[in-house]
């Protein structure tokens, strides 16, 4: 019943942007940890940030390097990955996922329950 859907992964150039979507089916979306992350070959997962769908409080990854940013459409329940001057290394498979409903709850990975099946971006160097 409760579903999340990554989209908009594609090949782009070094320097070059990219827009991820991720739409969620969940209950109180208006009050919603949601977050990205990323998986690249032989590295662990690691979290490129999160939102608070009540308020629009971000927080970023050190190495995102105020390079992306994350925003929210409250009606159409669909969270935005912005990412611009891409950089071979943020080569990777990207996740979204739904977390708690407190904002208390957005930087603790383990409530981080409902994931999508994640979506390719590939920056050729």
């Amino acid at each position: 019943q409760v579903q999340v859907e990554e989209s908009g992964g594609d090949s782009v150039q070094a320097g070059g942007s990219l827009r991820l979507s991720c739409t969620t089916t969940t209950y109180n979306f208006g009050n919603k940890c949601v977050g990205w992350f990323r998986q690249a070959p032989g590295n662990e997962r690691e979290m490129v940030g999160w939102i608070y769908t009540r308020d629009g409080t971000t927080r970023y990854s050190d190495f995102v390097q105020g390079r992306f940013t994350i925003s929210e459409d409250n009606a159409k329940r669909t969270v935005y990955l912005q990412m611009n001057n891409l950089k071979p290394e943020d080569t990777a498979m990207y996740y979204c996922a739904a977390g708690g409903n407190a904002r208390f709850y957005c930087s603790r990975n383990f409530e981080y329950k409902t994931w999508g099946q994640g979506t390719q971006v590939t920056v050729p160097s």
